[in-house]
């Protein structure tokens, strides 16, 4: 047991020197130029959406994009109950909300790095967004999994008003639901990379951190970590699992 702690804090040190920042070690690290993270918030009640959920599912296959859907409960009330909607998803859309200082929650959304926002059904303008996040200049944390329970966050600018790390587990494959009542009946709506579980796993402050991951309810998941400004702010690491998305 006490070699295999050593062995662990010697791993995380080399993490946070950034010797090992870009190996794969049961994950892979974007620590030199994460994706462009693009968070769509959708329901399967909403009748514009399903335009949304066609733009998340095409920018999901290109290379340097991580595309995450969101399903919000907000629509249940119309008469169909999505099947994929958390309380804790519409949680985060608010948070970005009051961060663009918008008046309302828009359905459906796209926030791009967690920088900008667009409606979810304009793909042109979604993809300008995209193409002008991919060149920004970032500096991001080493980040790094230590085996299945931990991940190691290294130090970086920390962005004013401190940060959070996010665990975020979503199923890679594409789905179509069938909806059967609401404004959405006798339609199917395809998904593509629908978030499962979000956990927020604790600050941030710019200096190298362990914290200790959630242990996985479905195997099939694939598990992203991800660094970001406080209560919505930008996006400034991410980490993926080995699980590859693009399957």
């Amino acid at each position: 047991m006490r070699s295999m702690r050593k062995a662990a804090l010697s791993l995380f040190s080399l993490v946070l020197s950034g010797v090992v920042a870009t190996l794969s070690w049961g994950g892979v690290a974007w620590a030199q130029k994460p994706p462009v993270v693009v968070e769509l918030f959708t329901a399967q009640g909403c009748s514009s959406c399903g335009k949304a959920n066609q733009v998340a599912a095409d920018l999901a296959k290109q290379d340097g994009v991580l595309a995450l859907t969101y399903a919000v409960d907000y629509w249940d009330y119309l008469g169909w109950k999505d099947t994929f909607a958390k309380p804790v998803f519409a949680e985060r859309q608010r948070a970005y909300a009051k961060k663009f200082a918008l008046r309302d929650v828009p359905t459906p959304q796209m926030v791009v790095a967690g920088r900008v926002q667009a409606s979810g059904t304009k793909a042109e303008a979604v993809e300008d967004l995209v193409k002008t996040a991919a060149r920004a200049r970032l500096n991001p944390p080493d980040m790094q999994f230590i085996g299945a329970a931990r991940v190691a966050v290294g130090s970086g600018p920390a962005p004013r008003g401190g940060g959070e790390v996010w665990l975020v587990r979503y199923d890679p494959r594409e789905q179509d639901i069938a909806i059967k009542r609401g404004d959405n009946k006798g339609q199917t709506l395809v998904h593509r990379n629908v978030v499962r579980e979000l956990v927020r796993l604790g600050p941030w402050a710019g200096k190298p951190k362990l914290y200790r991951l959630p242990a996985a309810n479905d195997a099939d998941l694939v598990t992203v970590v991800l660094v970001q400004g406080a209560k919505g702010g930008r996006i400034l690491g991410v980490l993926q699992s080995a699980g590859e998305a693009k399957r």
